[in-house]
């Protein structure tokens, strides 16, 4: 299965983040799942892809010709997609997925991972969109999720896609259903 992960280019300040973004990296690579991922050897992403690696697992990166020449690729990838501009990275990562993880990130990855959820809601994907909700992170969408369905603008069957996993464990029955 190509796992595409959306996570942050930095390693933020809680060091709980880098041994669970390893953790989740060896487990793809250990169960024979591939990674799609944004191509950089920076902060989280490049945890993530060495562990994938270092696991057995194989590697694509996707990413921007002007983070390649800004000098973020990670080299040591088994495939890179090189796209002109963010819009066609996302969609390339897209079209690879067989499932969607977001693990926490910046503005960027709730960026990609937005576009992911439209489109299991909309029924233009049909793969699992998981959030990482590792500690919380994305309790505040969660409850926003949760308000759409209240107020009338979104329902249990649009979001049927969208999964909130605490912790690897839950990420993989999630998977196995699937």
């Amino acid at each position: 299965m190509n796992i595409t992960v959306y996570l942050g280019a930095n390693k933020g300040n809680d060091p709980k983040l880098a041994s669970e973004v390893q953790r989740l990296g060896t487990w793809i690579g250990e169960n024979g799942h591939d990674l799609v991922y944004g191509g950089s050897l920076n902060g989280l992403m490049g945890i993530l892809a060495k562990a994938v690696k270092d696991s057995g697992g194989k590697v694509t990166g996707v990413e921007p010709q002007f983070f390649i020449d800004a000098g973020f690729l990670y080299e040591d990838i088994d495939e890179l997609i090189i796209t002109e501009d963010m819009s066609e990275r996302k969609k390339k990562m897209i079209e690879l997925g067989d499932a969607f993880i977001a693990f926490p990130g910046g503005t960027g990855t709730l960026e990609e991972i937005a576009e992911v959820m439209a489109k299991v809601s909309l029924r233009h994907l049909d793969a699992p969109c998981i959030l990482y909700d590792l500690d919380d992170y994305y309790e505040g969408l969660r409850m926003q999720l949760e308000k759409m369905k209240e107020k009338g603008l979104s329902t249990k069957e649009r979001q049927s896609g969208i999964f909130f996993a605490n912790d690897l464990e839950e990420i993989e029955a999630i998977l196995k259903e699937r």
